[in-house]
């Protein structure tokens, strides 16, 4: 063999293993003369391709060929950006998992960094550049065969989202990069994708907002008939007094009999205007009690008085949003939220804001908030949950179902996130591991809710490998049967049951579940349609058609109801600041 080969290179073969191949040393001059000569000629192409393939691996500098990516490995890639959306080329993009092994990357010129051949896992992703804070997120879940895409967003270093105020209290050093700028209704509005989509991120964003303000817990709240009696025999003693009065009205109000404690509180009132607790849980109560013009007033006169401290600002503007967004002033309510946030950056002053934003279809808005809500409050579900909302609206299914997981890690007995997830899963075609592992999690720890069952058993389900996958097929029936035992009148169980069966051609299981479905939710449009399919293959024709025009008639009128609701819902117009102004016409 040739004296240019007497080194030892290195091949990769099938199973991934490094073997070395050692050349003898012969004189490579020599052997091609051997080679061609008229005895062993016809070894000469035999030669010519060996020495083809060898020598690039042999000589200094030059490294093997690509190997092709194994069938089980994941993709991850994305983008860098600045909190403006511009690329930050040159980032150093690091992915970590504690089993797998550490690897780098930069991120090009447009921002985008890829790592083409990761192993399955759980891995930590951390975007550093000079100027600019480190972003990290994680865990971030990849399956065999995924390509996932996660964008980071750096914040610049020189600007800190918190900073302590004199009352110790948290508060924004920077403002937000939009400015809310009016209102127009919903009739142009489009969704990014499908209907399906556009429906569900609908119902996120609803979800969020009655996050803001969650069922009333003042009937829960136990009475306490002896401080009553205390209270209501010192008014039968002074009647005129003024503490009296305020004490029995809020009393009353806090076991949720507003309409009872409201005549005290307007009599507290009345003896003391000046006082500002007095007048702003009159505020409070005239809410309760839907008199919100009247609370309007009241909040006003809170609003044109001097108060000494952030606090006593903010929460007038805070009630002032809630009024505000009662009464179909949605543009007043925002603004009032923000500036709530803006004097007293509270965890809820800021979910609120956020959650306002997104229910009228500001979702870019709206995710900024909650960003910056996530780091002022890392330890809020809450916030987190936002969050995802606010992704899923932008069209980023990867950093949705990263902010729901996080939040139920975060707190795994809280139950908002799984919903949420469940929402998303619904609606997707293709099943997600990650959201798969938390709806587990979810039915393990409240094996007794029924919603926590029907999703799993919906996520147990796609993930089916077959229709013949007996198994999966036997874990996803028992879990809605469990669903349906649990809460009679989850109709979309007995749907699901429904599908089950009919995929199994199980036609006349498959009507009973229908027919039960339509039972626990009459104006069911899928529900109408599936019977009708179902009565068609079972071969009962005029049922069919029955069920077919049934579900024509619904569709048509939940269609008119959802315009009536997108006209009252009024979308936000914005605008981005610090935008460049468009040249002026010549």
């Amino acid at each position: 063999m040739c004296d240019c080969f007497a080194q030892t290179v290195t091949v990769n073969i099938a199973d991934q293993r490094a073997r070395p191949i050692s050349l003898s040393s012969v004189s490579c001059a020599r052997l091609m003369v051997h080679l061609l000569s008229a005895k062993h000629s016809r070894l000469a192409p035999w030669f010519f391709a060996l020495v083809s393939m060898l020598l690039p691996l042999a000589l200094p500098g030059q490294s093997a060929p690509p190997t092709q990516e194994p069938a089980m490995t994941a993709t991850l890639h994305g983008a860098v950006l600045d909190s403006a959306g511009h690329p930050v080329p040159g980032a150093m993009i690091c992915v970590k998992s504690e089993t797998l092994g550490t690897f780098n990357a930069s991120t090009d010129a447009s921002g985008g960094y890829r790592f083409p051949a990761l192993r399955p896992g759980d891995y930590i992703l951390t975007a550093k550049m000079d100027g600019y804070s480190d972003a990290t997120l994680g865990p971030v879940p990849l399956a065999r065969n995924e390509s996932k895409t996660i964008d980071v967003t750096l914040e610049p270093a020189r600007k800190s989202a918190v900073q302590s105020s004199p009352s110790g209290r948290p508060e924004f050093s920077d403002e937000p990069n939009f400015i809310v700028a009016g209102v127009t209704d919903t009739t142009s509005l489009g969704g990014h994708g499908s209907s399906v989509f556009f429906t569900s991120r609908e119902e996120l964003a609803k979800a969020t907002a009655s996050l803001s303000h969650p069922a009333s817990s003042s009937a829960a709240v136990a009475t306490n008939p002896a401080a009553e009696k205390d209270l209501r025999d010192a008014m039968e003693r002074q009647p005129a007094d003024g503490d009296t009065n305020f004490r029995l009205g809020k009393l009353l109000v806090d076991e949720g009999k507003a309409d009872q404690g409201l005549v005290y509180l307007e009599r507290a009132s009345q003896k003391n205007p000046g006082n500002y607790d007095y007048s702003y849980e009159l505020a409070l109560a005239r809410a309760d009690t839907g008199d919100y013009s009247g609370a309007r007033k009241d909040v006003q006169s809170l609003l044109n008085k001097t108060q000494k401290t952030d606090q006593d600002r903010s929460e007038p503007h805070h009630l002032m949003a809630d009024v505000c967004e009662k009464l179909n002033h949605p543009l007043e309510a925002v603004r009032e939220y923000q500036r709530a946030a803006e004097l007293s950056p509270t965890e809820a002053y800021l979910f609120d804001w956020g959650a306002e934003l997104l229910l009228h279809h500001a979702a870019e808005p709206a995710l900024e908030v909650f960003k910056k809500g996530n780091r002022l409050f890392p330890r809020s579900s809450r916030m987190l949950t936002g969050m995802g909302a606010a992704w899923y609206a932008v069209g980023s299914y990867d950093q949705a179902v990263q902010s729901l997981c996080e939040a139920s890690d975060l707190n795994p007995d809280e139950l908002d996130p799984y919903l949420f997830l469940g929402k998303i899963q619904a609606v997707e075609n293709a099943p997600s591991p990650a959201i798969a592992d938390r709806l587990d999690r979810f039915v393990r720890l409240h094996p007794e809710n029924a919603l926590a069952n029907y999703y799993y058993a919906v996520s147990v389900w796609k993930r089916r490998k077959s229709s013949e996958d007996t198994e999966n097929f036997e874990k996803a029936k028992s879990a809605l049967e469990k669903a349906v035992q649990l809460d009679p009148t989850l109709g979309v169980a007995y749907m699901q049951l429904g599908i089950l069966d009919s995929e199994q051609k199980d036609f006349s299981g498959a009507i009973a579940a229908y027919q039960r479905a339509i039972e626990a939710d009459p104006d069911s449009e899928d529900a109408h349609y599936r019977l009708a399919q179902a009565y068609r293959r079972a071969g009962e024709t005029s049922k069919a058609q029955a069920e077919l025009q049934q579900y024509k008639k619904i569709s048509k009128q939940k269609e008119a109801e959802n315009e009536r609701q997108r006209h009252e819902v009024q979308q936000f117009v914005y605008q981005l600041r610090d935008q460049p102004s468009p040249s002026p016409l010549q």
